[in-house]
């Protein structure tokens, strides 16, 4: 039987501070619950979505609180500004976060947050401080890291093996922001306490009670959330870069579209997915600093201009899908999409009047692997290819009308970054090669897993030409679903030089090992 603990105080202590509490000394302050009579910062901080002049901060309280922020240029506070306070409430689990404007380009920005209780406002916490970087108004060297997939296939947090490593990995490169491809949380992997390994180890996993069954109420959504927070690494990560979200199915559940169907899987009581959807979109608001669309709030589609040199487009191939299914349709029919139209055009215009050298496309799915609906028996579109080889169909059609309006439009230096398959690889899309040819060439960089199983790697699809010019995953003989501790976890770097203006991909794993690396050159437009 799975041992439940609402906090591992064994799994704390040897994380530093898991819970999230990082002081203004920069010291990891364990949680030790309402018992204690101040209030307290539960899970720690975050930064996200910053830009040239304005960024989002988050944070969470353990109890209703009065949340005072200051902001400053200077490490040490000394010309802090002290902003509108803000109140944490069992509405939004204690949650906060705002958009902090009027900041200076190119600027490390460091905010200050301390919490009085709402019950006897004269009890304050103790502070907590969080620090980003504002994006350049002109040319410098940036950089930025990615991958997805994050506590998936069982592997959860085990402190004795280090915790979620690779983040820490990434942080030690001083990214400019970490873009997060996707499956953030897995609402629908619950874990046990103890997994046995082929070697004869055995791998201890922290649980807590939403992590021990599959999410289905809005607190369990949130705790899934809350989990990933408890590790130390993620924690540094969140206090230091900025984190630029977008989410894929395992935010809600598996293979999740709008017709997904639960009437057979056992595990769900409430089956459905309209409901389940909508509360998982809550909590993946809630806990992230993840900007506010006012057009259409809880929309996960957005640009981020990160100045002249970059802008990145976060797509959304979940919320606007047709059902899962053969994706044979030869005309694009609403059941045939898988951005929705209005997404298509929103990224068509922002496209044409982005002025940035690189314009880097998010993307929570691989263009040109094939992702089975049904592995079993090979069935079914998940992602966008068919696995036909042939003309575009189905879901493929709306991707070939977006890569033929790239071309005919004149928008240069595209690069598409993504995750979703648990391995990492560099695909070159060549016309020549494709079976569809009315678009220009472009890469695509796949990257992942975070902290989850590793798998792969997956057949190609030639509708659009894809060439594997690197690939790392499992082999045969390892098998599939491999835990962290084998290394096959993987990240990329991405560094655009101020000078040239050339983008340079490595592609990582865990261990800091570099596999793979190609520089790009712009062209002119």
């Amino acid at each position: 039987m799975t041992k439940l603990v609402a906090v591992s105080r064994r799994g704390f202590l040897a994380s530093a501070g898991a819970a999230g509490l990082v002081a203004a000394s920069g010291i990891a302050m364990p949680f030790y619950s309402r018992a204690a009579a101040r209030p307290s910062f539960t899970h720690g901080v975050q930064s996200g979505d910053v830009d040239v002049e304005s960024g989002m901060v988050w944070t969470r309280a353990d109890r209703p609180s009065r949340v005072m922020f200051e902001v400053s240029t200077r490490e040490d506070f000394a010309n802090a500004v002290k902003l509108p306070s803000l109140d944490a409430l069992p509405e939004s689990d204690f949650a906060v976060k705002r958009l902090l404007t009027g900041l200076p380009a190119d600027q490390d920005i460091f905010y200050r947050l301390t919490l009085a209780d709402l019950a006897d406002i004269n009890v304050t916490s103790e502070p907590i401080v969080g620090h980003f970087k504002t994006a350049p108004a002109s040319r410098r060297n940036v950089r930025f890291v990615w991958s997805g997939d994050t506590v998936g296939q069982g592997w959860g947090i085990d402190t004795d093996r280090g915790g979620m490593k690779t983040y820490a990995t990434m942080t030690g490169h001083a990214p400019d922001f970490f873009l997060h491809s996707g499956d953030t949380i897995y609402a629908d992997g619950p874990l046990k306490e103890t997994v046995e390994l082929a070697d004869g180890t055995v791998w201890n996993n922290i649980v807590t009670p939403e992590k021990s069954k599959v999410a289905e109420t809005l607190d369990e959504y949130r705790g899934q959330w809350k989990y990933n927070m408890l590790d130390e690494h993620v924690l540094a990560m969140n206090a230091q870069v900025p984190t630029f979200f977008q989410w894929d199915d395992h935010e809600v559940v598996n293979n999740w579209s709008s017709a997904k169907d639960l009437t057979g899987d056992d595990r769900y009581a409430e089956k459905n997915i309209h409901l389940l959807a909508a509360r998982a979109g809550r909590a993946f608001h809630e806990m992230t600093p993840i900007r506010y669309q006012p057009a259409e709030p809880g929309r996960v589609y957005r640009k981020i201009g990160y100045g002249p040199l970059l802008d990145v487009f976060f797509l959304d191939l979940r919320s606007y899908r047709g059902a899962n299914g053969p994706s044979m349709e030869e005309t694009l029919t609403p059941e045939a999409r898988i951005l929705g139209a209005e997404q298509v055009k929103w990224l068509k215009r922002e496209l044409a009047n982005s002025q940035a050298t690189w314009k880097v496309i998010a993307c929570d799915m691989p263009l040109g692997l094939v992702v089975w609906d049904n592995w079993a028996d090979s069935a079914g579109a998940e992602a966008v290819a068919n696995g036909d080889d042939g003309p575009a169909k189905g879901r493929e059609l709306e991707i070939a009308d977006l890569l033929r309006f790239i071309k005919n439009a004149g928008i240069t230096n595209t690069v598409w970054m993504t995750a979703d398959v648990h391995y990492t690889a560099a695909h070159y899309y060549d016309p020549s090669k494709a079976q569809f040819q009315d678009f220009e060439p472009f890469w695509e960089f796949v990257s992942g897993p975070l902290h989850a199983g590793t798998f792969g790697p997956n057949g190609l699809d030639m509708t659009f030409g894809p060439e594997v010019k690197y690939v790392k995953a499992p082999t045969e003989e390892q098998g599939a679903n491999l835990p962290p501790s084998m290394g096959l976890q993987f990240f990329g770097i991405v560094d655009i030089d101020g000078r040239s203006e050339q983008l340079t991909v490595r592609l990582m794993d865990a261990d800091d090992t570099e596999l793979y690396k190609v520089t790009l050159d712009p062209k002119r437009g």
